[in-house]
């Protein structure tokens, strides 16, 4: 008996049951709301059962049935994935689609031009990328939604593997007219008396705030933000000084004010920037290719963003 629906159909049907609203999903596969509508129109129909229970206030929710579908669709589309994956390894070919999530602390700044890159070397190969905070990549990791993720190794679960690539150390972020603006380096004994504006993601969070913790003091925390340009905004309108660990492309925040980046020194610890990986990941050839890419890419020669913070008044 012939199939009367697609895999596209499907990987509708499992974008709307993780999204839980039409306009979501369409956004996460990029295409139109009623391309999403259609898709589950006719799956409903040719399955027989109703898949979602409609509410308006709380957007779509899998029925009893609706679930049973969605996790066999899921496997059905690893599965499919696999199948691709098989090919590529045959043919020695890189296709097939490929999901990159990255931290949204630095997905900007390193994310659309290691995308670029890899594109150029692989024309065949479907990619697309989206941004969160690190446990959105471990959960897009586990569903499989993500197939790679760049984040830090800031307590990687036990049923996710972590291959390191870069060791970033942190630095403070200034206004210009700081106090310490013009230090060569800062410890965290000389910002604790100062007011900090907290980059407040999960787990980075709690890495900036143990550089404090490490040196026997506590920073005085006026204002929290989980924007990284709204961070850098407040700091060059002279609120706070704040941490970070990547290189902002410009010496300038969002809205025009000059900042001074100062490495942070004393009892603090380098983040490693890596790709965070279901196990087997690399068993596909797209993926193993694209951690090479990885690998060779993200250099501090190659990545402006990666490269140490110099001496502010330098040059």
């Amino acid at each position: 008996m012939p199939l009367r629906f697609t895999l596209r159909q499907l990987e509708y049907l499992v974008a709307v049951g993780e999204a839980g609203s039409i306009a979501v999903a369409a956004e996460r596969v990029n295409v139109s709301s009623p391309s999403i509508s259609a898709a589950i129109a006719h799956l409903e129909q040719e399955f027989g059962v109703q898949l979602f229970v409609r509410r308006h206030a709380q957007g779509l929710s899998l029925t009893s049935a609706g679930r049973q579908v969605y996790d066999h669709a899921r496997q059905v589309l690893v599965q499919a994935g696999q199948l691709t994956d098989l090919a590529g390894s045959i043919t020695q070919t890189v296709q097939g689609r490929l999901h990159v999530g990255g931290l949204i602390t630095f997905a900007q700044a390193i994310l659309p031009q290691l995308r670029r890159s890899f594109a150029d070397l692989h024309p065949q190969v479907d990619f697309h990328q989206s941004e969160g905070d690190q446990p959105d990549l471990y959960d897009g990791l586990r569903k499989g939604t993500l197939d790679a993720a760049l984040g830090y190794d800031l307590d990687i679960p036990a049923d996710l593997d972590f291959v390191p690539l870069a060791s970033l150390t942190p630095y403070a972020v200034m206004a210009v007219g700081h106090a310490l603006a013009g230090h060569d380096s800062v410890t965290p004994q000389d910002l604790a008396a100062h007011p900090m504006v907290l980059l407040d993601l999960p787990l980075s969070a709690d890495y900036f705030l143990s550089c404090f913790h490490a040196a026997g003091v506590k920073p005085r925390i006026v204002e929290r933000t989980r924007d990284m340009g709204v961070m850098q905004s407040l700091v060059g309108q002279g609120f706070g000084y704040s941490i970070a660990n990547i290189r902002p492309w410009s010496d300038r925040s969002p809205d025009g004010q000059p900042l001074r980046f100062v490495p942070l020194v004393g009892r603090v610890r380098p983040m490693l920037l890596g790709l965070i990986l279901t196990p087997g990941a690399q068993s596909s050839l797209t993926v193993r290719r694209f951690v090479a890419h990885c690998h060779a890419q993200l250099t501090p020669e190659k990545v402006r963003s990666l490269r140490p913070v110099v001496d502010p008044g330098a040059g």
